[in-house]
């Protein structure tokens, strides 16, 4: 799954630092698989598969490891936000921005993961 996902997001990265404005064949050439969405949403369906249903927010909290993929996780929405601005623009395509935004789903998932094989208990929100 980690090899998987680097090499996506090493493959967004290449896409963005290629403006189709400035160079319309290597743009082309570097075409975001869509395929890969299907692979990210299963590997969130795997993962969430051995989870207890969710029945209220959680908080991001459990153990270092899980925190540290929740920070992940804020990145990569910090990311998608970002990626809004070029797809407005039409100098991003949808496949790309999908994925970041699974992969955002995808770290969550991962977390809650991490905490329920370590035994340890998910904190849930209260507005309290």
């Amino acid at each position: 799954m980690l090899r998987f996902i680097q090499c996506r997001i090493f493959d967004i990265g290449s896409i963005v630092a290629t403006p189709k404005a400035l160079d319309p064949e290597r743009a082309e050439k570097l075409k975001f698989d869509s395929e890969s969405l299907p692979t990210i949403e299963g590997f969130i369906d795997k993962l969430d598969s051995e989870l207890p249903k969710l029945m209220n927010f959680i908080l991001p909290s459990g153990s270092e490891p899980a925190a540290r993929i929740h920070v992940a996780r804020a990145v990569c929405r910090r990311c998608e936000r970002s990626l809004v601005k070029l797809l407005e623009r039409g100098e991003f395509e949808e496949d790309p921005y999908k994925f970041i935004n699974r992969l955002s789903d995808f770290l969550f998932v991962l977390a809650r993961t991490v905490i329920f094989r370590e035994g340890v208990e998910e904190v849930i929100w209260s507005k309290h």
